[in-house]
């Protein structure tokens, strides 16, 4: 009779030994599979994150740098547009802000809160693409009417208001509204290029700029400049977004803009959104670590339990091998029929544990994120801004606290089981099995047949 038969034979007759074995693989295919899918799927989640993120860097003023006082520096619109010049580089934006006050008839949105830019002054930021905005790009903020601003407006007295703002003063797109520099002498009339709406309550306040949100302004750079610089002199520009064509080239352009600005980056940093990234999918990095180490915990433990399982087989069955070895059967033989035996139980507990596990896991690792998405989010909305007209240094704030805009933490996974996974889940399963028969097979080739028949040992 060939080994394979036995093996078959084996395991039908002893019941009990084959539904503990089974159980025991059932147990850790489970677990297994449920780290493997949880791992891939946070994977895929982590990767969308930084595809969605990633592709943008932020050249923004470091705060650290200024130390909590002095004026923040200004880099030359120029030196921008080389870096966005960059075969990096797909899309680019900068900015500017100043304090503009409306005139004649127009009104501020009255939202119970402290004036602090004076009588009929609020914040007002120029860009050079609109459209480029985080808030629009994310979808927070929503073009009403109108058009958003483009660089063919750059030097065009063009301005967005928010609605609530439009409302108020019955202004539609194409009107004019004129404005006055924060100088207080300098006027200009702007058209309204289109009205945008922006979800935040009236009374809470910007947290930039501290004004209404219902009273922001977005306008042309150039406009806003000569709002600024009536002597015409190029506007100082305080931050800038550049969009990358493949966010696997973040760090090349890094070095590349250093390269191309030199010393007018000094003030600024370059963020590639690591921040960004690492703040939404930080629920993700738990769960897959606590999965990890579930996984290689059961397995280990699955693994033991199954030596010794094999092991008291041996013990068991020494009659049995007696006789095989005393008709001439190889000891090799023996030892696959173990392996065979484990390997078929292994299989089938496999294939068993596909049936339900995706389904089961996804309701799993959902719950576990949701928990840790819903704690992070708290930390994130715990955190509390310095006080107007302070970076926060002062006060003992580390400006890199300051959560990541429009980056929630991700707190939903697609489980999925791919053939790559599967094939992941039957290699560890079948490792498992032949580490269980590996230690046994040392005490079958010790077995002698003469001495195990005579003596029974």
């Amino acid at each position: 009779m060939n080994f394979v038969k036995r093996a078959a034979l084996s395991l039908w007759a002893r019941k009990g030994r084959t539904l503990i074995t089974f159980a025991t693989f059932l147990v850790i295919s489970l677990m297994v599979m449920a780290g493997v899918l949880i791992n891939a799927a946070t994977a895929w989640a982590e990767r969308d994150a930084r595809r969605s993120v990633g592709a943008e860097v932020g050249l923004d003023v470091d705060l650290g740098a200024m130390g909590g006082v002095g004026q923040a520096p200004v880099i030359d619109p120029a030196t921008v547009e080389r870096i966005g010049e960059l075969p990096q580089v797909r899309k680019y934006t900068y900015s500017l802000w100043d304090r503009v006050i409306l005139e004649k008839d127009a009104q501020l949105v009255d939202a119970g809160m402290e004036e602090t830019m004076g009588p009929g002054g609020t914040a007002a930021i120029g860009l050079l693409d609109s459209s480029l905005l985080t808030d629009f790009r994310s979808g927070r903020f929503t073009l009403v009417s109108g058009r958003h601003l483009t660089a063919a407006d750059r030097d065009k007295k063009r301005i967005l208001i928010e609605e609530r703002l439009a409302r108020k003063n019955r202004l539609r797109t194409g009107d004019t509204v004129t404005l006055t520099g924060n100088d207080e002498k300098t006027t200009g009339k702007f058209t309204v290029a289109g009205v945008f709406r922006d979800p935040r309550p009236a009374t809470e306040p910007e947290p930039e700029h501290y004004v209404s949100p219902a009273n922001m302004i977005y306008g042309t750079v150039g406009g806003l400049a000569a709002l600024s610089a009536p002597g015409g002199g190029a506007p100082g520009i305080t931050r800038a977004t550049f969009l990358l064509t493949d966010p696997d080239d973040q760090r090349e352009f890094r070095d590349r803009a250093e390269a191309t600005a030199g010393p007018a980056l000094d003030g600024f940093t370059l963020d590639v959104n690591d921040k960004a990234v690492q703040q939404m999918t930080g629920p993700l990095k738990s769960i897959s670590s606590t999965a990890t180490f579930a996984m290689w915990l059961t397995g280990l433990a699955g693994a033991a339990v199954l030596a010794l399982l094999v092991n008291l087989a041996v013990k068991q069955r020494r009659t049995e091998y007696g006789v095989l070895l005393s008709m001439g059967e190889r000891k090799w033989k023996l030892i696959t029929q173990q392996a065979l035996e484990i390997t078929a139980i292994a299989a089938l507990a496999i294939v068993l544990a596909t049936l339900f596990t995706p389904r089961l896991t996804q309701t799993t690792g959902q719950s576990l994120l949701g928990r840790e998405a819903t704690a992070a989010q708290r930390k994130i909305d715990a955190w509390e801004p310095p006080a107007p007209g302070s970076t926060g240094i002062g006060e003992g704030l580390d400006p890199d606290d300051r959560p990541a805009g429009n980056a929630d933490p991700i707190d939903t996974i697609t489980v999925a089981l791919e053939p790559a996974d599967l094939a992941a889940v039957g290699g560890i399963g079948l490792g498992i099995g032949l580490l269980a028969t590996a230690i046994p097979a040392a005490s079958v080739l010790r077995l002698s047949p003469r001495s195990i028949l005579t003596n029974g040992k």
